[in-house]
């Protein structure tokens, strides 16, 4: 049996993307093959709680990283998963290879590389046993800025709860617009509500939430354009953005800074068409296929048009988009990242 540590929380609302990632492979191990342990701030997400041979370290007020450090050095991990750039993963790290302890180190990438790197993250990569990035082209900047080998494991989708509607909304309906996620500048809601300004007889519903003075921003930016048509819908369980999904009928993503947006997989799972940039090349979406992705602004704006304006072309796309999202299966992910660790426990025993 392989002990497995990563410094993700098991919260059942704690929504940041790295941590779904962690909770949705490790409630996927085979608990006869996988010790599995993690953090925790609150309620457990109902799957880890029931999974056997599993520990949760909790927090505390204070002394968390020097408690949470003695406990994975002297419990024998296997593996250390998916390190951050906390001091927890410092220290670690430098535990590691001080003492030449015997653990596999995986890092998951998941932002492009092709920017800046900080120190942190670039010691993961170099010292990790196995390097994975989260797309294809994520993958590609780890190999080209640091000449390791990588490998992509996509970040999975739930397809019992993003799926598509059960029935196709009928012609002549109100046509709605979505955006999910975080109200930050590098996700430029700013466009998509002058988007909304621009075409006052579609409903745009802004899902997420953001610092107080960056929200007041953007709702300012509604009143000044005078913009009826666009609701502030808030932070979102996954079973209520599903839900939104399902209602929309396009799918605006301007962001212009990001690794590989689970979002928009969960999009394309619920059959929705995306609007997106090409910047970070997401594979989940294929431009001219399930939607497009722009290499500008006035691009951005010219496909959103096109798609609220043919029915039939949505229609495709959304079936397309049904139909690619399949591929990204949490069971699949779950059993490449059971080969991931295998195969790090296994490099880190020859050296050792």
């Amino acid at each position: 049996m392989l002990t497995v540590f990563t410094p993700s929380f098991a919260d059942e609302a704690n929504t940041n993307a790295q941590n779904l990632t962690a909770k949705e492979v490790v409630s996927r191990l085979p608990p006869d093959r996988f010790r599995v342990v993690l953090l925790g701030d609150g309620a457990p997400d109902p799957r880890i709680l029931a999974r056997e041979n599993t520990e949760i370290l909790r927090c505390s007020r204070h002394g968390n990283t020097p408690r949470w450090l003695t406990h994975v050095l002297l419990s024998k991990i296997d593996i250390y998963f998916f390190p951050r750039e906390g001091p927890l993963d410092t220290l670690f790290m430098f535990f590691r290879r001080s003492l030449g302890l015997p653990v596999g180190l995986v890092t998951y990438v998941v932002v492009a590389l092709d920017g800046g790197v900080g120190p942190k993250l670039a010691r993961s990569i170099r010292e990790a046993d196995q390097v994975v990035g989260n797309s294809r082209f994520v993958t590609q900047t780890v190999e080209d800025r640091f000449g390791v080998a990588a490998e992509t494991i996509h970040s999975g989708i739930k397809q019992d709860l993003f799926h598509p509607p059960a029935e196709a909304r009928q012609p002549g309906s109100k046509l709605t617009v979505l955006y999910a996620g975080s109200f930050q500048a590098r996700k430029r809601l700013n466009v998509t509500i002058r988007e909304a300004a621009n075409r006052p007889s579609v409903e745009f519903r802004l899902v997420g939430k953001g610092e107080r003075e960056e929200e007041e921003k953007y709702r300012s930016l509604v009143k000044e354009l005078g913009c009826r048509n666009v609701t502030f819908v808030g932070h979102l369980s996954q079973p209520l953005l599903a839900e939104e999904m399902r209602k929309a009928d396009v799918f605006f993503f301007p962001s212009v800074l990001e690794g590989h947006p689970q979002v928009l997989g969960q999009a394309a799972s619920c059959g929705l068409p995306a609007v997106a940039m090409d910047l970070y090349r997401p594979d989940y979406v294929v431009h001219g296929e399930t939607g497009y992705l722009s290499k500008s602004e006035s691009e951005l704006s010219d496909k959103l048009g096109l798609l609220l304006e043919d029915r039939e072309l949505r229609l495709k796309m959304s079936a397309a988009a049904a139909r690619h999202a399949l591929q990204f299966d949490w069971d699949k992910v779950a059993r490449d990242w059971m080969s991931v660790f295998l195969e790090a426990a296994a490099k880190r025993r020859k050296k050792h």
